[in-house]
């Protein structure tokens, strides 16, 4: 597998010049069963979008269990303000900076679109010895892995699966949070604006962002709790209006960006302009290590709005966005290192007369996820909101005598002479659904380097995926054995 890397990347550049955001994923779908069908193999998509190809075992290899090489067909389409990349069009523009490769100031597409040519490569290598395969791509698994919980049962019939939706090559993932979404909804009154009330727009910009889990704890700054300090200082000496608040992009991304327009009262002009400038100088200092291009833009409003909302539901809309927690809420006592329960505020906007605000809660301890839910509920109570849970899913449990994972281990150290890291992610995986759907099936999650997945600064280490490539050939090849 080292010397296909290019078979590899290539199929990968295919995969990126194919559209496919969240739920628009259907013509990559098509696109592989029509690959399946060239290549003689059986394919079957559910109803769901999900798709399994079912690859015979190699030539003179014998009948073994048939393990599952699973991955997710979907992307989060992130782009740069500056970006004019169309996703719903335009291919991924991927460049070689040195060992990494890049994509043109949006998302790369290596989560999770290299687990899918690392398939498709192994698929067609018959210089292998390797038992029979079920590819599995699922759809709408950046949303909430909603692809996999539709998942038609009977879709799969392997015994063993290789997750390849993990980003640090040496690593095995064992085990993973669990989550919820919660969605809170304050009803808001709005009236006329006073005529002579000037209207202002206030962006917070220039921050990295990331994944909601695996980055949670790397003291990024999150937009939609900047802005919302923000407008408190500012409402500290002015009576100000909301107009619109707008932040975030996605629910498992840490906020990046995120605007406000509101109304103030005649003569405040000079009192906001540097009440934001010594708010900018003071978040630069705290987030100069993680956020260092930060920035705070006052600007007059293009748009002369006629409503807005009233002074007390602008200060309460304020106060719950403010009060409600984000980041860390306990480390593991346990496993030294990992988060055991968090939440990201990770979407914020006006919907005609009231305020949204998506939650995202993870915790590997289903008891805390009940409680860090319960915390944002009790919030929003206090604020006289209303609030829904969704797209829940369970954790993935390690099991740390599996066999797949003593196998692994085994070939690792062969291989590359060394011991792998073993460890259990903040983050959801499909380990989780299909671990609860099929008691008993041995699985384990790996993948080659990526940086900052889910942002525009996404990359992927190229030697990495030399090394991942050499890795599955082996354990197939033991497996097959």
């Amino acid at each position: 597998m080292q010397s296909n890397i290019d078979r590899i990347l290539a199929y990968f550049e295919q995969i990126n010049a194919i559209p496919r955001c969240s739920k628009s994923e259907r013509a990559l779908g098509e696109w592989l069963h029509q690959w399946a069908k060239s290549h003689g193999f059986d394919a079957t998509m559910d109803p769901a979008g999900n798709l399994v190809v079912r690859v015979p075992s190699s030539p003179g290899g014998k009948v073994r269990p048939t393990v599952v090489l699973q991955g997710h067909m979907d992307m989060v389409c992130e782009k740069t303000p500056d970006s004019a990349h169309d996703f719903s069009k335009d291919p991924i523009r991927s460049h070689r900076d040195g060992d990494w490769l890049m994509a043109d100031r949006t998302t790369l597409g290596a989560d999770n679109g290299i687990a899918i040519a690392y398939a498709l490569a192994l698929a067609e290598d018959d210089t292998i010895t390797r038992p029979p395969l079920e590819l599995l791509f699922t759809v709408d698994e950046e949303t909430g892995l909603n692809g996999v919980k539709a998942m038609a049962p009977g879709l799969i019939s392997g015994t063993i699966m290789i997750n390849l939706d993990s980003e640090d090559e040496g690593v095995f993932t064992i085990g993973c949070a669990g989550g919820v979404d919660t969605t809170l909804m304050m009803a808001l009154q709005r009236d006329p604006l006073p005529s002579e009330w000037p209207q202002f727009t206030l962006t917070v910009g220039g921050l990295k962002g990331g994944h909601s889990g695996i980055d949670i704890h790397k003291h990024r700054a999150n937009a939609n709790k900047l802005l919302a300090r923000t407008l408190s200082r500012i409402g500290q000496d002015n009576r100000f209006r909301l107009i619109s608040i707008d932040g975030g992009s996605r629910h498992n991304a840490i906020a990046r960006d995120a605007v406000a327009s509101f109304a103030v009262a005649p003569g405040a002009a000079e009192t906001i302009a540097t009440a934001v400038s010594a708010m900018e100088r003071i978040l630069r200092q705290e987030y100069a290590a993680s956020d260092s291009d930060i920035f705070l833009k006052l600007e007059t409003s293009p748009v002369n709005a006629l409503l807005g909302a009233t002074l007390e539901s602008s200060e309460r809309a304020i106060s719950l966005l403010r009060a409600l927690p984000h980041g860390v809420a306990g480390m593991s006592p346990t496993l030294e290192g990992l988060v055991e329960t968090s939440n990201n505020v990770a979407l914020v906007s006006f919907k005609e007369d009231r305020l949204s605000i998506l939650s995202s809660q993870r915790s590997s301890v289903a008891s805390r996820l009940s409680e860090i839910t319960e915390t944002i509920h009790s919030v929003a109570e206090l604020a006289g909101a209303q609030f829904r849970d969704e797209n829940k899913y369970p954790a993935w449990q390690p099991d740390m005598a599996a066999p797949l994972l003593a196998q692994a281990q085994t070939i690792y150290r062969r291989l590359f002479s060394k011991e792998p890291v073993i460890q259990v992610i903040h983050a959801g995986l499909e380990c989780a659904i299909i671990a609860d759907r099929y008691p008993g099936m041995q699985m384990i999650s790996f993948g080659p380097t990526i940086r900052d997945p889910h942002s525009p600064t996404e990359r992927m280490h190229i030697p990495s995926v030399a090394l991942v490539g050499q890795l599955l050939v082996g354990l197939l090849e033991e497996l097959g054995r």
